[in-house]
């Protein structure tokens, strides 16, 4: 873990002021100077800000479900629907990383760690979702509109990625990329070209893809997934 992010997960500062702590020389590790971009394992190594010890934060837990349509990317329903929350473990803290609507399956990564949910969904990250949209209509315009940009009453939409597969008797598979996570934002682009849609799955959130982990499962992010996601 980063030691900056190591500090504010701590309590101590935020990142920018954790940073300005170690180039003030504030911050040991193990007894020797910290420097800005080292890393530092909770548990294990000794860090103190002005002589005091800093209690190490436990690592974050990071799982991912593959959701099942009919479910809420929600912690609780008033109306008694299901929940993803229902299909994970019951960890302190674990909230979503990006919500995906009522009747949308597939990918989606949970996390105690809030800030870096945060930092994933925010629009500036440009974090790629891919989604197969199985649906009926003219796709190959669709294709050509997605490509120059579709507009929507929250401003346009341009794939960053997008192709098109028969699927037999009028029946299409729409394979598409973003950079944005509006609300419903394929759906509503389906909608827009004419699109009869019939099942949506999200394939892959930032480097992380649903693979063959079955339906309404979840799994624990390898060392290797974890690094990706704290790469991006």
């Amino acid at each position: 873990m980063r030691l900056q992010r190591a500090l504010a997960r701590a309590g101590v500062a935020s990142r920018r002021a954790a940073e300005a702590l170690i180039t003030e020389g504030r911050v040991l590790v193990n007894g020797e100077p910290a420097t800005l971009g080292m890393s530092v394992t909770p548990g294990r190594d000794a860090v103190t800000v002005d002589g005091k010890r800093i209690d190490a934060p436990a690592p974050a837990t990071w799982y991912l479900l593959h959701k099942p349509s009919g479910t809420l990317t929600s912690k609780s329903d008033p109306h008694g629907r299901p929940t993803v929350f229902a299909l994970v473990p019951k960890d302190p803290g674990l909230t979503y990383v990006g919500r995906l609507d009522y009747l949308t399956e597939g990918a989606l990564l949970l996390t105690t760690d809030g800030a870096m949910a945060h930092r994933l969904t925010h629009p500036s990250s440009e974090v790629e979702r891919s989604y197969a949209a199985y649906v009926r209509g003219d796709v190959q315009a669709a294709v050509r509109a997605l490509r120059q940009g579709v507009e929507l009453e929250d401003g346009p939409v341009v794939a960053k990625e997008v192709s098109a597969t028969p699927e037999g008797h009028g029946h299409w598979r729409l394979d598409v990329t973003l950079t944005e996570g509006r609300n419903r934002e394929v759906r509503r682009v389906c909608e827009a070209l004419g699109l009869d849609v019939q099942r949506l799955v999200r394939e892959r959130f930032g480097p992380i893809t649903l693979g063959k982990l079955p339906r309404g499962e979840c799994r624990p992010l390898t060392k290797r997934e974890l690094h990706l996601i704290y790469a991006v």
